[in-house]
């Protein structure tokens, strides 16, 4: 029988490494780019805070800051729905980058798997065909079921995904409809 030799074990020890750093890499990237948004968001929010503070302290009749006010609904629910697409495509990109690097060491792993039976075949004494036999079967019932599990996996994470992106939809609807019928009653109560 072969076993791997020990430029075969660093090799594979390597590959590991690199592949936890890879994760390790886009994980911190990620975080990094919520860390950005977060603080654009709040430079953002000070600016527009200060130049409303000043509006409302120019208006001259209560009517104008309820004005000011309304005006400002709608832009402040689209800046924070953007803020949420944002996030949740940042979050998006970094799950598929791990998904997609979870295909390839599982590919890499039933290739291996798969090799490794391979040269004990090479490598069987005699009267040994039905062990390896039974070899070759459980390894290829154990690549059927981690296949399905994989793509169980990944088919429940597309419905997740759809589900949040339907969620966002309806709740940007919801809170247009919802301004938009604020902004309408403030106009009807300024005519009166």
């Amino acid at each position: 029988m072969s076993s791997l030799a020990p430029e075969q074990l660093v090799a594979v020890q390597q590959a590991g490494f690199e592949t936890t750093f890879g994760l390790l890499t886009n994980a911190f990237e990620a975080i990094e780019k919520l860390a950005e948004l977060n603080v654009q968001a709040v430079k953002s929010t000070l600016a527009e805070s200060q130049e409303i503070l000043v509006k409302a302290l120019a208006a001259k009749e209560p009517q104008e800051v309820f004005a000011l006010q309304a005006s400002l609904t709608q832009p402040a629910i689209e800046k924070a729905q953007s803020y949420w697409r944002r996030v949740y495509e940042i979050i998006s990109s970094t799950q598929a980058e791990f998904a997609a690097t979870a295909e390839t060491q599982l590919k890499q792993r039933q290739q291996g798997a798969q090799a490794f039976v391979d040269s004990l075949a090479k490598n069987v004494p005699a009267g040994s065909e039905a062990v390896l036999s039974a070899w070759k079967s459980a390894l290829a019932t154990a690549s059927e079921t981690v296949n399905s599990a994989y793509r169980a996996a990944q088919e429940a994470t597309k419905q997740v995904v759809e589900i949040a992106e339907n969620n966002v939809s309806a709740a940007s609807a919801a809170s247009a409809k919802s301004t938009k019928r604020a902004i309408e009653q403030i106009e009807a109560v300024e005519k009166k």
